[in-house]
């Protein structure tokens, strides 16, 4: 069957692809041309803001109003600080300290810089309730475990950025904070009855509608109350439903990334997923960061075919491309960028950090950094105290295959701190932990989700709230372990 132009372009129109390397390759240049809604931005796109800022100039050389996007939620997920770590303290550090003003600062701060370099629509924040200690992919990246908190914090991120000039998305609806897994990997379930929904996780989002937020963003997650065994991305129960008929959202639904397991295994593929997103209700697809010419092309295939077939209403596929190209009006206007004090961050990560017990004079410590794995959305970032110690000795060790004994004896008698993240449900974290600290001088940092978990017989037990560059160092520098 010969292709149509009007079909193809109307699907182009809802797509958020990504590419390979530090400037825009032919093909993305020309699908921006063509219609393409625009690119997502990952740390492999990002070397230094004048090559964002040339790249990003380089799309809109192809198409004025195409939309950039980025997921820079500062703290533990950032893309452009992916080398160094973000100099933000990141949402749970915000929630700690839980003044609405600086979580506003921070957030139009980021926007700055963001605008700064090109990108028009930030990812975030985050506005999840993290209700699961154990949650693997959101923790520190949600402002807290109490809905009104988070709310509050929520609609004052979204008037940061969007002071900026740079579009908010709100995520991850309805609520990914009372997951035990991790959507990339698979399709998490949360079966709780909606009232529930509404009284612990969708207050929120119901704060960052009524700031404005341009955008929020789906969940893979499933709600059988709602979703039956499909997530939340193919239902029009959540996205239309609740999200637009109950809580009176306008703006445009994006997706989280299609090529994660939570949406790609449900539909049978990118391509088919596509399809059941926007059936559902979504605007704008998130294709993911493993993306080419090839697969932009299967999807846009697909969506033509849906749309010819029937099971794409035109008028929906229209509207969806309508919205998004509202938001690419919307970020064209943008507000000027106002220079923002480098210090910012570093100052709100001093607020953040807690201490229990009494922190001793550390005279020349042993400091062993607890290897913990990153997620895919944190993806590879450097963290800890290390970049921030002065004369410190600092060893990396597995905690699992690390005995009390042998720390001991590196130590020689000085006192030790050890570093984690998520140190309660790290494979031989707290026992390591607490046979170590029954004969021995331990001060604890952790830098992962403050769990209920406490370590008998530490000194004192320090938490960060997060493990960007502004946390490590405000650690160390509480620690006066600072050159």
């Amino acid at each position: 069957m010969p292709s149509d132009p009007g079909l193809r372009r109307l699907a182009l129109g809802t797509l958020l692809a990504a590419f390979p390397g530090t400037a825009p390759p032919g093909w993305a240049l020309d699908l921006t041309a063509e219609g393409l809604a625009g690119h997502t931005l990952f740390g492999r796109n990002v070397d230094h803001p004048d090559q964002v800022a040339a790249a990003t100039a380089a799309l809109r050389e192809a198409r004025p109003d195409v939309l950039v996007a980025i997921d820079e939620e500062g703290g533990d997920v950032t893309r452009l600080a992916h080398a160094t770590g973000s100099p933000y303290p990141g949402n749970a550090a915000l929630g700690a300290v839980h003044d609405i003003a600086l979580t506003r600062r921070v957030y139009h701060a980021i926007g700055n810089e963001l605008a700064a370099v090109g990108v028009n629509v930030d990812l975030a924040p985050t506005v999840d309730v993290n209700t699961a200690d154990d949650n693997p992919i959101i923790g520190t990246r949600a402002f807290g475990a109490d809905p009104h908190r988070v709310a509050a914090h929520a609609g004052a991120a979204v008037e940061g950025l969007q002071a900026a000039g740079v579009a908010a998305c709100a995520k991850h609806f309805p609520g990914h904070g009372a997951t035990i897994a991790d959507s990339h990997l698979e399709l998490p379930t949360v079966d709780v009855p909606l009232d529930l929904l509404r009284e612990r996780d969708l207050p929120p989002f119901a704060a960052a509608i009524g700031a404005g937020t341009r955008a929020i963003m789906t969940a893979h997650i499933r709600v059988p109350a709602l979703t039956g065994d499909a997530p939340a991305t193919f239902s029009r129960a959540v996205l239309v439903d609740l999200l637009r008929g109950e809580y009176g959202f306008a703006g445009v639904v994006l997706t989280d990334a299609l090529e994660m397991k939570g949406a790609a295994v449900a539909a049978g593929g990118i391509a088919p997923a596509a399809v059941r997103a926007l059936a559902g209700g979504a605007d704008l697809l998130c294709i993911g960061a493993r993306v080419d010419a090839d697969l932009v092309e299967l999807v846009v295939a697909e969506i033509v075919a849906a749309l010819r077939d029937g099971r794409l209403d035109p008028t929906r596929v229209e509207q969806a491309a309508e919205r998004t190209a509202a938001l690419a009006a919307w970020a064209r206007v943008a507000a000027p960028v106002r220079a923002t004090g480098t210090d910012l961050g570093y100052a709100a990560a001093r607020r953040a950090v807690q201490v229990e017990g009494v922190l001793s004079a550390l005279d020349t410590p042993l400091v062993v950094q607890l290897f913990a794995s990153s997620t895919i959305a944190e993806g590879r970032v450097p963290w800890g105290l290390g970049p921030h110690l002065g004369s410190a000795e600092q060893l990396g060790v597995v905690a699992a295959e690390t005995d009390a004994e042998t720390l001991r004896s590196r130590a020689a008698g000085r006192p030790i701190v050890l570093v984690g993240r998520h140190l309660h449900r790290l494979p031989g974290g707290p026992e390591l932990v607490e046979t170590l600290a029954g004969s021995h001088p331990v001060t604890v940092v952790e830098m992962g989700w403050p769990s209920r978990w406490r370590p008998s017989g530490v000194r004192a037990f320090v938490t960060t709230y997060g493990a960007s560059h502004a946390n490590g160092r405000a650690a160390a520098e509480l620690l006066g372990l600072t050159s």
